[in-house]
């Protein structure tokens, strides 16, 4: 497991956006942390760095949101409003974890997905950790699983 540093909401968007840049078809990325850690923040970073020019913003009520505009489209999906996988399954958004033309970033991941239990052939994941330190730093850990 990787661990990185962050000293502000700018460099944790910082982080996205260069993943953003090098992201490929396929690849999810499973964002866990408590409110205001900054994983939408992280999101409209990576948004930045595929290229989309549309406002970012949580879908903590939509639950998903689709981005079409950069190189690759953007599922943004937000699970708070979610308790399992079983709920995420009710909800219809299980297809958003299959999409190969883009990449699905999920915010409250835990609650739908666990370890590598949700790759399957061919797909990419990336489970991240985000936890405040101090009053605007983030210690950033992730770990890939799949292929």
């Amino acid at each position: 497991m990787a661990t990185l540093i962050s000293h502000s909401p700018e460099e944790t968007g910082q982080l996205g956006e260069s993943w953003g840049r090098n992201a490929v078809p396929g690849w999810v990325i499973g964002l866990t942390g408590d409110l205001g850690t900054g994983k939408t923040q992280f999101v409209k970073g990576f948004a930045r760095g595929l290229g989309v020019t549309e406002r970012v913003h949580s879908p903590t009520f939509a639950l998903a949101i689709e981005y079409h505009g950069g190189r690759l489209p953007l599922f943004h999906l937000d699970l708070y409003r979610l308790e399992n996988a079983r709920d995420v399954f009710n909800a219809g958004l299980e297809e958003y974890f299959y999409q190969r033309n883009g990449v699905t970033i999920v915010e409250w991941a835990e609650r739908a997905i666990t370890g590598d239990a949700a790759c399957q052939p061919g797909m990419r994941y990336r489970r991240v950790s985000i936890e405040g330190i101090g009053e605007s730093g983030r210690k950033i850990e992730y770990e890939d699983f799949g292929d």
